[in-house]
């Protein structure tokens, strides 16, 4: 079965970035916490991050949700930018562009060529 490749490995190395992007938001957030404040907030990057990667594995394992797949990774990678820094924008860009691609892939038509045999009589 054909499967939105480079869509879903765009995603996956944009979720990285995004979910480092993530760690960093939960440093700042760590010393936060260190001096009364609150910190939990802080941890959002890292479930974006983990939920961007999802996405693109989602594409590559089951490629027929294509299209939900991507359209979440969008919303995934546009909500990174206040949680996780936009993965220092690289990866707010490659998984935008991932998410697009796996909105605009069509599988392959699968043209079926039948030869109907006729049918002669014994010599």
């Amino acid at each position: 079965m054909p499967r939105p490749v480079a869509a879903g490995i765009l995603t996956i190395l944009g979720g990285m970035f995004i979910l480092v992007g993530g760690l960093v938001f939960a440093f700042i957030g760590f010393l936060f916490s260190l001096f009364g404040l609150s910190g939990n907030i802080f941890l959002l990057g890292l479930l974006v991050g983990g939920l961007t990667v999802l996405m693109g594995v989602l594409m590559l394992a089951v490629p027929v949700g294509h299209l939900v797949w991507g359209a979440l990774a969008i919303v995934f990678a546009l909500v990174s930018i206040i949680v996780a820094l936009g993965g220092f924008v690289v990866g707010l860009v490659l998984t935008l562009i991932g998410g697009a691609m796996a909105i605009a892939w069509r599988p392959p038509d699968r043209r079926v060529i039948t030869v109907e045999a006729r049918r002669m009589p014994p010599p």
